[in-house]
């Protein structure tokens, strides 16, 4: 039973790296579309598509806290006194990333709404690279067992954690910009259709360095997750730069579904990689899965719960997506027919 709620929880991981990660990419794009001219209608598409969903994003988030702190309790103690001050920048900023991006709609001085945008765009970044951090010291051993705290800046300051973080907001401003391109196509707007495909393209080759200068880093500094990665996780690996370079390819011409798979499925396997190379260690090294495990019947009920989760909350997920890009969602955005921004109650 641990190594399913172990399966879970990574699970949830990769779920929230790609939803969660989509929506903070996006917030990525907000802070560089430029100035309050320049950059309106970069954001009319960003605030259309994200707008509908961004709230739903972090219910992985609580998830995968729950299972961790639940099921692998000993594992959760330690890296959260380990990683305290990442994780509570992490914290705020998603805080802050909502509060703003939904004040920014509100308020109608351009004064008030660019302070707003600012704090939502530089938390975008921030929580990201924060939780990048984090996966970083976890794969680098930077963690102790024991439910004991480690070192809490060399834990999450540390050449394996700058670079994971680094690849975090490069990879969820890739599959960002991938998503957003399909969105401007749907609202039948060449040119933020084209716009959104150089940044798509751009964050692609900086993701694809990132990962291969990452290589020499982890082989130097992480030597267990190196392993792991060239070994037992190199066909998720494989997957992920196959799955990338489809994306970047169903690009050209017009905005291709199979790009959005493609985007999501090289993000996920890129996450899935990770924890492949650590298994069956939740802390390499130091602490397996069945080790830092709770008693089987805790266990048992939260696989339990997680069942009646798939049932209850996955479909209501995929009901909720299928409306939003049949555009059936009554949100803030733009009008599809015109290009326009439009602004609508939401039910």
């Amino acid at each position: 039973m641990d190594t399913a709620a172990a399966i879970i929880l990574f699970a949830a991981v990769t779920m929230y790296a790609i939803f969660g990660g989509a929506d903070f990419g996006a917030g990525f794009w907000d802070l560089t579309a430029g100035g309050t001219k320049r950059g309106k209608r970069p954001r009319e598409i960003i605030d259309h598509s994200i707008g509908p969903v961004w709230e739903a994003n972090h219910v992985w988030l609580i998830f995968t806290f729950v299972v961790l702190w639940t099921c692998f309790p000993e594992a959760y103690a330690s890296i959260t006194w380990t990683m305290f001050l990442p994780l509570t920048l992490a914290a705020l900023g998603i805080v802050l990333r909502g509060a703003s991006f939904a004040f920014r709609k509100a308020v109608s001085r351009i004064r008030d709404q660019r302070a707003f945008g600012a704090a939502f765009a530089v938390s975008s970044v921030l929580v990201p690279y924060c939780f990048g951090a984090v996966a970083g010291g976890i794969a680098s051993g930077r963690v102790p067992a024991g439910g004991q705290a480690g070192d809490p800046w060399n834990s999450w300051v540390n050449p394996t954690s700058i670079w994971a973080g680094l690849l975090a907001v490069a990879v969820t401003a890739y599959v960002a910009a991938v998503l957003l391109t399909w969105d401007a196509g749907r609202l039948s707007d060449d040119t933020m259709v084209g716009y959104f495909r150089i940044r798509a393209v751009a964050a692609g080759v900086v993701a694809g360095v990132v990962a291969l200068v990452g290589l020499f880093v982890v082989r130097n500094d992480a030597r267990y997750l190196f392993d792991g990665l060239t070994s037992r996780g190199l066909p998720l690996v494989i997957v992920s730069v196959l799955a990338g370079l489809a994306a970047l390819v169903l690009l050209r011409g017009q905005p291709h579904r199979g790009g959005r798979v493609a985007a999501v499925v090289a993000a996920g396997a890129l996450v899935l990689g990770w924890g492949v190379a650590q298994w069956d260690y939740l802390l390499p090294e130091s602490l397996t899965v069945s080790q830092a495990a709770a008693p089987p019947g805790t266990i048992a009920a939260v696989l339990f719960a997680a069942g009646l989760a798939a049932l209850l909350i996955v479909p209501a997920f995929v009901l909720l997506y299928v409306l939003d890009q049949k555009s059936l969602l009554p949100e803030e955005g733009v009008d599809e027919s015109s290009g326009q921004a439009t602004r609508t109650t939401r039910a």
